[in-house]
C-alpha cells in the first residue's frame, strides 16, 4: 500500500506541476519569436515596393551545421549498437550489434539508390514520392528551396539518411537474440521501403505537394511518428508474431554488461542534439531552442525514471536511469522545435514516468517478451510526444508551427492523434505482413539449437569474448 501510495504522489506531482509550468512559461513568453526578425510598421505612404523573394543560396554555417548534425545521428546507430548489445546475453553480444553496423551499410546504399526519392521525391498524392530522383538523379550541391533554402540538396538528403538508418535498427530491440541474420536483413530492406519510406513522406514530404498528414497540419519536428512510432509499433508486432525467448519467464537473463549500456545511452544523448537541433537545418534561434529543449527533457526523464523506479521497487538501478534517459529524448523529439524549456520539463517528467509503467508493469501483465523494450519506450514515448506536441506547442518558439491545446488550439492536437493512430496501424499492418511472408518463406527464428548456442557463433562464426 505504501508503494502505491508514493506513486500515486509522484503521478499527482506530474499533473500539479501542468498548471504552473504553463503559467511560466506564459509569463516568460519572448517578444520576438525565435529566430524572427523584428518588423516595424510604417504608414503605406512610406513604404518600398516589395524586394522578391531571395534566391535559394548555400549559406556556409547553415552547411557545417547540417553536415556536424548528420555526423552525430550517424553516431546515433553504433551508440544504440553498443545500448543493445550491453543488454542481452554474453553469448549474443556480437550478433546484437552486427544488426544495428550492418543497417548502417544496408540502408546508405538504399536510402541513395530509391529510398530518398520515395519519401521526399516528387509526391505522389500524399502517399508517397516518384522515383524521379532515383540514384539521386536531379540531387546535387544547390538547395531545393522546398526543403531546405540555404543548404546544398546533398546535404539535406544525407541527414534524413541517418534518420532512415537508426529507425528500422531500434526495431531490433524486440526480437533481439533470437532471429535468422538472413531473415533479418530482408526484412529491413523491405520494411524501409514499405514502411518508413511512405510515413516519412506522409509527414515530411513538400516536393510538388504535402505528404497527406503534412498537409493536414500534423507536427513532427524530428520523428516522433516518423520514427519513433513507426519502430515501436513495428517491434511490438514483431515481438508477438516471432514468440518469445526459449527461456523466458522462467530462466534469469539479466544484462550482461551495464556499461556498455551507459556508454550506448551517452552516446545517443549526444548524438541526439544532431537529430533534434540539426533539424532546424540552420544554425540560428530555433536550432538553440531545440537543443535546450531536448537537454531539459532528457534530464528530467532520467531523473524521473530513477526516482519512480526507487519508490516502486526500493532501488534506483543505473540501467534505469539511462532507460529513463532515452524515454525522454524519444518523447520530445517531434515537440523539440516547438515547445518552451518548461515545457519540455513536463515532457521529460510524463516520458520517465509513463515509460518506466510500460516497459516495468505492462509489459509483465501482457506476457510479451519484447526483450530490450523497443515497444515500450520507442512506441509509447513516440506517442506520449506526439500528443504532447498537440498540448504544448507553442507559435512564440517557433513561428513556422502551430499553437497546441494549451495556447488556445485544440485542433492540432486532434491532428496529432490522427497522425498517430494512422502511424501506428499501418506499420503495425505491414510490418505484421511482411513478418508472416518471410515466416512462410524463410523462417523468422534461428532452431533451439542455434538459440541455445547464442547468435554469435550461429549466425557469425566468432565470439564477443575469448576469456
Amino acid at each position: 500500500m505504501k508503494k502505491n501510495k508514493r506513486i500515486v504522489s509522484v503521478l499527482l506531482l506530474v499533473f500539479m506541476l501542468l498548471p504552473a509550468s504553463i503559467l511560466f512559461a506564459e509569463d516568460v513568453k519572448p517578444s520576438v519569436p525565435v529566430g524572427q526578425a523584428v518588423h516595424v510598421t510604417t504608414p503605406a505612404s512610406e513604404q518600398a515596393p516589395a524586394a522578391p523573394a531571395p534566391a535559394p543560396k548555400n549559406d556556409a554555417g547553415d552547411t557545417a551545421w547540417v553536415l556536424i548534425s548528420t555526423a552525430l545521428v550517424m553516431l546515433m546507430t553504433p551508440g544504440l549498437a553498443l545500448f543493445y548489445a550491453g543488454m542481452v546475453r554474453r553469448k549474443n553480444v556480437l550478433g546484437t550489434i552486427m544488426q544495428s553496423f550492418i543497417i548502417l551499410a544496408l540502408i546508405s546504399v538504399q536510402w541513395v539508390l530509391w529510398g530518398y526519392s520515395l519519401a521526399f521525391g516528387p509526391d505522389k498524392g500524399g502517399i508517397i514520392g516518384s522515383l524521379a530522383w532515383f540514384g539521386l538523379n536531379g540531387v546535387g550541391t544547390d538547395p531545393n528551396p522546398d526543403y531546405a533554402a540555404t543548404i546544398p540538396h546533398q546535404a539535406f538528403m544525407i541527414f534524413q539518411m541517418m534518420f532512415a538508418v537508426i529507425t528500422p535498427a531500434l526495431i531490433t530491440g524486440a526480437f533481439a537474440e533470437r532471429v535468422k541474420f538472413s531473415t533479418f536483413l530482408v526484412f529491413t530492406l523491405l520494411w524501409a521501403t514499405l514502411v518508413y519510406d511512405p510515413i516519412a513522406h506522409w509527414v515530411w514530404g513538400l516536393s510538388g505537394g504535402k505528404g497527406w498528414l503534412n498537409n493536414l497540419g500534423a507536427l513532427d519536428f524530428a520523428g516522433g511518428t516518423v520514427v519513433h512510432i513507426s519502430s515501436g509499433v513495428s517491434a511490438l508486432a514483431a515481438a508477438l508474431i516471432i514468440g518469445k525467448r526459449k527461456g523466458y519467464g522462467t530462466e534469469s537473463m539479466p544484462p550482461h554488461n551495464v556499461p556498455m549500456v551507459v556508454l550506448g545511452a551517452a552516446l545517443l544523448w549526444f548524438g541526439w542534439f544532431g537529430f533534434n537541433a540539426g533539424s532546424a537545418l540552420s544554425s540560428g534561434g530555433l536550432a538553440t531552442s531545440a537543443f535546450v529543449a531536448t537537454n531539459t527533457a532528457c534530464a528530467t526523464a532520467a531523473f524521473t525514471w530513477a526516482v519512480v523506479e526507487w519508490m516502486h521497487r526500493g532501488k534506483p538501478t543505473v540501467l534505469g536511469a539511462v532507460s529513463g534517459a532515452v524515454a525522454g529524448l524519444v518523447a520530445i523529439t517531434p515537440a523539440a522545435g516547438f515547445v518552451s524549456p518548461m515545457s519540455s520539463i513536463l515532457i521529460g517528467m510524463l516520458g520517465g514516468v509513463v515509460c518506466y509503467f510500460s516497459v516495468s508493469v505492462v509489459k509483465s501483465k501482457l506476457g510479451y517478451d519484447d526483450s530490450l523494450d523497443a515497444f515500450g519506450i520507442h512506441g509509447v514515448g513516440g506517442t506520449l510526444g506526439a500528443l504532447a506536441t498537440g498540448l504544448f506547442a507553442s507559435k512564440l518558439v517557433n513561428s513556422a508551427g502551430n499553437d497546441g491545446l494549451f495556447f488556445g488550439n485544440p485542433a492540432l492536437l486532434v491532428n496529432q492523434a490522427i497522425a498517430v493512430v494512422a502511424t501506428a496501424v499501418y506499420a503495425f499492418v505491414v510490418t505484421a505482413i511482411l513478418l508472416k511472408v518471410l515466416d512462410a518463406t524463410m523462417g523468422l527464428r534461428v532452431t533451439k539449437e542455434d538459440e541455445v548456442t547464442g547468435l554469435d557463433l550461429s549466425q557469425h562464426g566468432e565470439s564477443g569474448y575469448t576469456l
